[in-house]
């Protein structure tokens, strides 16, 4: 089993995983597994062999397969200001490797557009690395270059707390970029790497589309208008990245309530409201959750606790994180969530070609904006 430990206690969606969720029945093929299914952030691992396994055991693999899932976009530590941000992003980038080389018949690694329809050609999962930081960059933007050598795709700006370039989505002065989080911004572009403004304050988050010049993402959020809560983001920020040509996903979150506890119709309410603002063509999911399920077990509680109180010992933590309080939105907590989320969004109009669109076209389509192919 290859979980990073550094990946849970820094709050990544690649949670331990306790034994999936009972299988849902085989569904019929149809447009979804025909489709590319697009998660533009969340986790791999492997529950279920030995913990220092490189290989995906087969019962693992199975799973991941049977989620329909093309491609998901799995994060690169650090985030925060930690001691030796680049150090640490060192030895991750080199873990992430070492797991792809594990599974060269399972997993691709993507630095172009074209790789996503190779691996979906080959029946193998598409594996995007992206930061959700800049600290490991921080004021040295030559790194940027040597992150995308390094086969890291997607550069996230500010994690939740205030970094050299600009304000987190935290921080309640909202003192929006800095001069560093400017140039930050323009090497990020000159790299062809995609800029993502997730986790990042409302100023900075509206500086930042405003300067951008190419298709940015903000790959994992909800709607600031449905929850007024500081990861969600301003529909006047959700049309700019529209207007720009990106996408913004939408997270299987605690956060698109202010209870902590939102229902599949809060997830389902929220795409809808990102839709209607930005149009069918930039919107997408971006769960931050792992591709496989979650029970919620004593002993799989007990780590998510020891997790959860990490976040927020680390000052890293959102308003409604708390002891409890588990990332994932209980009613699609199973491996068929997203055929399931897809099946009870056409139940309320949506056609096939907008669904097609939302579970992966849209990001596919900007992906290709940023790296070619």
């Amino acid at each position: 089993m290859f979980v990073d430990r550094r990946t849970m206690l820094a709050g990544s969606a690649a949670l331990v995983a306790a034994p999936a969720m009972g299988k849902a029945k085989a569904a019929k093929a149809s447009w979804y597994d025909q489709a590319i299914i697009i998660d533009a952030l969340g986790g791999v691992g492997d529950p279920y062999g030995p913990e220092d396994q490189l290989r995906l055991s087969d019962r693992a693999w199975n799973e991941m397969v049977e989620t329909g899932v093309t491609l998901l976009r799995d994060t690169v530590f650090p985030v925060g200001n930690v001691a030796d941000p680049w150090g640490d992003y060192q030895k991750d980038v080199a873990s992430k490797h070492n797991i792809l080389n594990a599974n060269p018949d399972r997993l691709a690694l993507v630095r172009t557009a074209a790789d996503i329809l190779k691996a979906k050609r080959e029946k193998k999962f598409a594996w995007v690395m992206g930061t959700q930081d800049t600290s490991m960059v921080g004021g040295e933007l030559d790194r940027l270059a040597q992150l995308k050598k390094d086969g890291v795709m997607t550069v996230q700006l500010t994690y939740n707390n205030r970094n050299l370039s600009g304000d987190g989505a935290l921080e309640q002065a909202n003192a929006g970029l800095s001069k560093l989080g400017r140039a930050t911004i323009e090497r990020i572009e000159a790299e062809k790497l995609l800029f993502d403004l997730s986790h990042g304050g409302a100023r900075t988050m509206a500086e930042a589309t405003a300067q951008a010049k190419r298709p940015l993402v903000i790959s994992h959020t909800g709607a600031r208008a449905l929850t007024d809560h500081p990861r969600n983001t301003e529909d006047a920020t959700i049309k700019a990245v529209a207007d720009k040509g990106g996408v913004v996903g939408v997270y299987f979150m605690p956060f698109l309530t202010l209870d902590s506890h939102p229902k599949g119709t809060d997830l389902l309410a929220h795409v809808e409201h990102v839709a209607n603002i930005a149009g069918e063509d930039h919107v997408g999911i971006g769960t931050d959750n792992g591709i496989l399920p979650t029970i919620l077990d004593p002993e799989t509680k007990k780590k998510m606790d020891e997790w959860q109180a990490q976040r927020i010992k680390a000052g890293i933590a959102s308003p409604g994180e708390a002891i409890g309080v588990y990332p994932l939105i209980e009613d699609y907590n199973s491996i068929d969530r997203y055929r399931r989320f897809a099946d009870d969004l056409a139940k309320r109009g949506w056609s096939q070609a907008r669904l097609e669109k939302l579970m992966g076209g849209n990001f596919l389509r900007v992906y290709k904006d940023a790296w070619g192919g």
